[in-house]
């Protein structure tokens, strides 16, 4: 899928339910030993990292039926989340297999959803 969308139309972007919009982080083209690698073997590794670029509000949780009786009248009550752990400029570790590749300018973004993130590291140095 291919989409030309400017940098500042990404703050329009809504991430859906559970959905973790993710930056891949460079991969190493080269081992410890000096060998290069072509990017084919990168992309087949089972397990890949990247930055949290977006997340969705998180999981939807069920309506409580105790505020209402059967018989009154519902209003529409605001929809609750519980929220994901994912937060923006985490660096994740994600299933390779669970993430949908999505292109924006020519810049490659998976969408991901959050039950598939392995880990999170998070730094709050870079954001001070």
């Amino acid at each position: 899928m291919q989409l030309t969308i400017d940098q500042k139309d990404m703050d329009k972007f809504l991430m859906i339910g559970d959905k973790v919009l993710i930056k891949p982080k460079n991969p190493q083209s080269q081992t410890k030993t000096g060998l290069y690698l072509p990017p084919t073997v990168r992309q087949g590794e089972k397990i890949q990292a990247g930055y949290v670029i977006k997340t969705g509000p998180g999981y939807a949780l069920p309506s409580s039926t105790e505020d209402y009786e059967v018989w009154e009248k519902k209003e529409d009550k605001e929809v609750r989340y519980l929220p994901l752990q994912a937060r923006e400029g985490d660096l994740a570790i994600y299933l390779q297999n669970a993430a949908y590749e999505i292109n924006f300018d020519e810049e490659k973004f998976l969408i991901v959803p959050h039950s598939a993130i392995l880990m999170l590291i998070r730094d709050e140095e870079l954001f001070k």
